[in-house]
């Protein structure tokens, strides 16, 4: 059983940048793929990035390609996600997540969550 913890999440202004870090333990494995995912008030859950552990070419959506980064460290146990030049549509709760067959778009291909860090962006 993996379990996903968030934190670093926080009130920032726009233009801001945050860093959030996911702890990973339990059994992780390296074919597994992990993604940060966003929900936003009054709005659907969405994918915000996604890569496999084991490397390869990351997904971005569109609204944060060239501004958010997300990265993991060797001994995987630390999702992070980089997030510069913030905005106020930013502001959600940020999800981590890993799917244990691999990088996936779809919500519902991953297994394991965490609770969520809230992330405010002020204007």
């Amino acid at each position: 059983q993996v379990q996903l913890v968030e934190s670093g999440g926080g009130l920032v202004q726009a233009g801001d940048s945050l860093r959030l870090s996911c702890a990973v333990s339990g059994r992780a494995s390296s074919s597994f793929g992990m993604a940060w995912f966003r929900q936003a008030p009054e709005k659907d859950r969405e994918l915000v990035a996604a890569r496999n552990w084991w490397g390869g070419s990351p997904y971005y959506t569109d609204s944060v390609k060239g501004r958010f980064t997300i990265a993991r460290d060797n001994a995987m146990t630390t999702v992070s996600l980089q997030m510069t030049m913030l905005k106020p549509e930013g502001t959600a709760v940020y999800y981590c997540a890993e799917s244990r067959g691999g990088l996936t778009y779809k919500e519902t291909g991953y297994d394991y969550w965490g609770q969520g860090t809230q992330v405010t962006v002020s204007s």
